[in-house]
């Protein structure tokens, strides 16, 4: 699901939506963008951005998930 950032749009249709978002999540993920923002963003500019994505992983992902897919460790396994 690879989407040219010049066609990312939000609204039209629930495909683009996704294929949209995968692209910005993707696109903020690059370091040099990560670095640039955090030197120019305020402490409080950039706890409101955490806290957000946070409640979003947290809504959306089972712990198990959040290891493996945000952490990137595919051999925790969290045990009920």
């Amino acid at each position: 699901m690879n989407l040219d950032p010049g066609k990312m749009c939000f609204g039209l249709t629930d495909d683009l939506d996704r294929q949209s978002f995968v692209t910005f999540l993707q696109l903020c993920g690059q370091r040099e963008l990560a670095e640039l923002l955090a030197e120019r963003m305020s402490g409080e500019e950039m706890l409101q951005v955490v806290d957000s994505f946070f409640l979003l992983l947290k809504k959306h992902l089972s712990k198990d998930e959040y290891h493996r897919y945000f952490l990137l460790d595919p051999h925790h396994h969290h045990e009920e």
